[in-house]
C-alpha cells in the first residue's frame, strides 16, 4: 500500500470518547473523504508517548514502535504490544 500523509485540512473530525460499556478510549479520525480511522486507547497512548519522548529528547531523531506478541504480560495488558526497538546510530543526532 502506497505511504499517505494526512494534513491538518484532510482531517474533518477527530473524536475521542470512551464508547458506551467500554473501559478504555476510543479515537476516531474523520477525514474529509469520509474514511474514519479508529484507534484503539492503546495506540494512541504508544503514539503519544514516542511523540513526546522524541519532541523532548535533545538528541533522538526517531523512535520505531513494532508490534509483537508478548507473554507473561502484567494482569489487564493485552497480549500485543508496540514496543520501542533500539535505534541505528543514524536515528540519532550527534552532541554538539
Amino acid at each position: 500500500m502506497p505511504t499517505q500523509i494526512f494534513r491538518n485540512e484532510d482531517v474533518q473530525k477527530i473524536i475521542v470518547e470512551i464508547p458506551e460499556n467500554h473501559k478504555h478510549i476510543r479515537t476516531t479520525i474523520v477525514l474529509s473523504n469520509g474514511i474514519e480511522l479508529v484507534f484503539q486507547e492503546a495506540t494512541i497512548a504508544n503514539l503519544v508517548r514516542a511523540f513526546l519522548t522524541l519532541k523532548t529528547h535533545p538528541f533522538s531523531t526517531k523512535i520505531t514502535l513494532v508490534g509483537r506478541k508478548v507473554s507473561g504480560q502484567k494482569e489487564g495488558y493485552a497480549g500485543w504490544q508496540l514496543l520501542e526497538i533500539d535505534q541505528s546510530p543514524e536515528g540519532e543526532k550527534q552532541k554538539p
